[in-house]
């Protein structure tokens, strides 16, 4: 009997010091292989045999980082950077130049695989706490110093580059801890360089750990939740997977605290306040242009697991899938914590990806009439009290069956957690023998969902061969969001930008927000001004150069400005 054929996929930690160290999603030692289903879909996609998955055609980047361009900044400098942090919290080693240089994006990886390096930073700092930062704002605007802020490093919008080198504050390194907790206000303070899942073990057991009355949540859970911080989420507007219930990061923020070249700015802590402009929502989604942020209050939600309750339905087609999310997030009937409707294409890859393809439930769903390539799965969870879950888990129910849905248990749901936080780790594996994955998201209205859907799908498949998969996750009763997921293979790197930055314009033209929580980044700064017009990009401008008038704070960040 033949034995069955394994790509060669790497399950090996990247070496030390490693390019590939560096690009890695994640953990080092955790790895998330394509499953068989998916493997045969992309060698049927991209006219591939197991030949082709013998050895990587890509390089690894499993070499040494080494060499780097020579440091811009002088001995003054980083003698004084010494003095403000200690010298063990100073570097200027090539691997951490290069490491706290780059984000997550595909271009990113590939950047890095061949070992190329552009736009680097010089100095790298660990600061300890808000006084050392202020001493290094200080430094910079005094002498000019570009700076950088690096806290998680999951950016996948370029948020990283320093093209005109300089100073990178790493602030998760130290600035990681909780400085307050109010159980009576329901708020916690928390320094921006904490992880998420540092934040959430300490809310989960706060009965243990504060000595509260009750465990907690920040509700929170974006797929880079693990590798995110508070601070990371708050500045580019980021979205957790339970959103529909808990909010967006900027629904979660109480106030702030930043850093700026003009001095300190500390928003009132009230949970609402007429008192004129609200100064908070000028800095949400900032990505750092306007200062430093050192300190968060955020909301908390009573922890209660137990009151889960996972559901999914197939609906006959996306258009069913759609109306019924639609009326879910507009019935005021209560609304799930985590909804997700994947369109016809990404329907037939998650039914592959999580296992549930050829089970009874496919079996179901075609004795029912759900063909493949026209059905739409629908998968969820809710949340709260007892009396609330339940109430809003009928409410779902009930309008998916008006809808055409067929209920399939929690099941399917059940197996997208145990795999949400793992699925980026494929990536590196379908790079290492040349095929792309990447993704770009938007914000729609319920008006205009179909037409953007319609208009984007359409130019990526304009590319033959190309695999196209969206979803929505995140909803509001006059919108959701739409998340294009695309795999294929490029003749050069050159020709994947192109592209990539093609389907961002296709999105703008077709009526989408450039991003709906993945932020703007240096990545979509050239779509910006015309994205938010003119008067309102030179009111954004003049803010900039307000609290930074000498342009040092992450230059060239969203905004190029003039």
């Amino acid at each position: 009997m033949t034995e069955k054929f394994q790509p060669n996929w790497i399950n090996e930690p990247p070496k030390k010091n490693s390019f590939r160290s560096i690009f890695k999603w994640g953990d080092p030692n955790e790895f998330k292989h394509p499953n068989e289903r998916l493997y045969k879909l992309i060698k049927k996609t991209f006219g591939l045999d197991n030949h082709n998955f013998i050895q990587p055609s890509f390089n690894t980047g499993n070499n040494i980082v080494e060499e780097t361009p020579p440091i811009r900044i002088s001995e003054e400098i980083i003698n004084n950077l010494n003095q403000i942090c200690g010298k063990e919290n100073v570097s200027i080693t090539p691997y951490e130049r290069v490491k706290y240089s780059y984000g997550k994006t595909l271009e990113e990886a590939i950047e890095l695989r061949s070992g190329n390096i552009s736009a680097i930073t010089d100095v790298i700092v660990h600061p300890k706490n808000s006084d050392d930062i202020k001493k290094i704002v200080e430094l910079c605007q005094k002498n000019k110093i570009p700076l950088h802020v690096f806290a998680g490093g999951s950016s996948v919008t370029l948020g990283h580059r320093s093209e005109k080198g300089g100073i990178t504050i790493v602030i998760s390194t130290h600035m990681n801890r909780v400085i307050e907790f109010n159980e009576t206000d329901q708020t916690i303070v928390v320094e921006p360089g904490i992880f998420g899942p540092k934040l959430e073990f300490i809310l989960n057991n706060a009965k243990r750990l504060l000595g509260s009355k009750k465990n907690y949540t920040c509700g929170h859970f974006p797929q880079s939740f693990e590798y995110s911080t508070a601070g990371g989420w708050v500045i580019t507007l980021g979205s957790g997977q339970a959103s529909t219930y808990y909010g967006d990061a900027k629904d979660l923020v109480i106030s702030q605290k930043y850093i700026t070249p003009k001095g300190e700015i500390k928003t009132k802590d009230f949970p609402a306040s007429a008192a004129g402009p609200d100064i908070g929502s000028i800095f949400l989604g900032s990505e750092g242009i306007f200062g430093i942020l050192v300190e968060l209050k955020l909301k908390i939600f009573r922890h209660m697991p137990e009151n889960k309750k996972n559901f999914a339905f197939i609906f006959p087609t996306w258009e069913n899938a759609v109306d019924a999310a639609r009326e879910i997030s507009q019935s005021e009937g209560g609304v799930p914590a985590v909804l997700r409707i994947s369109d016809e294409e990404e329907t037939d890859v998650g039914l592959k990806l999580y296992g549930i393809e050829a089970t009874i439930f496919d079996k179901l769903m075609k004795l029912k009439g759900f063909k493949s390539m026209q059905r739409s799965l629908c998968i969820g969870s809710t949340l709260g009290s007892k009396e609330y879950s339940k109430t809003a888990f009928k409410n779902v129910k009930k309008i998916a069956k008006r809808f055409g849905g067929l209920y399939l248990t929690g099941y399917p749901t059940s197996q997208w957690e145990h795999g949400r936080f793992k699925d980026p780790y494929m990536r590196e594996d379908l790079n290492d023998y040349g095929v792309y994955i990447d993704t770009l998201e938007t914000s729609v209205k319920w008006s205009n969902i179909h037409k953007v859907h319609k208009e984007v799908r359409a130019h990526i498949k304009e590319k033959q061969n190309i695999i196209c998969m969206t979803h929505s996750s995140h909803f509001y009763p006059q919108g959701t969001n739409l998340y294009f997921i695309f795999i294929s293979m490029f003749e050069s790197n050159d020709e994947y930008i192109n592209f990539h930055r093609g389907i961002i314009k296709k999105i703008h033209e077709a009526g989408g927000s450039l991003s709906h929580h993945h932020g703007i980044g240096k990545m979509m700064s050239f779509m910006f001004k015309e994205h938010i017009g003119k008067n309102e990009f030179e009111l954004l401008q003049a803010i900039k150069k307000h609290l930074d008038p000498e342009m040092i704070i992450n230059s060239k960040g969203i905004m190029e400005m003039e």
